[in-house]
């Protein structure tokens, strides 16, 4: 095993001691524990970010119109409006 220092803000580390009091165990014990079951949270071997894409829509149609299409149906609309 390997002997290290940790600093812990009084409270965190009050309540460490309550826990290994309550459980019967050493100090050294619940900060074992506490690091075996933070550890399992990040796998060994993370698989690698992909590149970030814009998500493809499928939207059921073509959506691309010729504007030349559009010039008779929006010359309507103002026909419409224009009073």
């Amino acid at each position: 095993m390997i002997r290290t220092q940790i600093l812990f803000p009084d409270p965190l580390y009050q309540r460490l001691k309550e826990i290994a009091e309550h459980q019967d165990w050493s100090l050294s014990e619940v900060m074992r524990k506490a690091a075996e079951h933070f550890i399992t949270r990040f796998p060994e071997d993370p698989k690698p970010r992909e590149v970030w894409r814009f998500p493809i829509l499928d939207c059921g149609g073509a959506f691309l119109t010729d504007p030349a299409q559009l010039s008779p149906e929006v010359d309507a609309v103002h026909e419409r409006n224009a009073v």
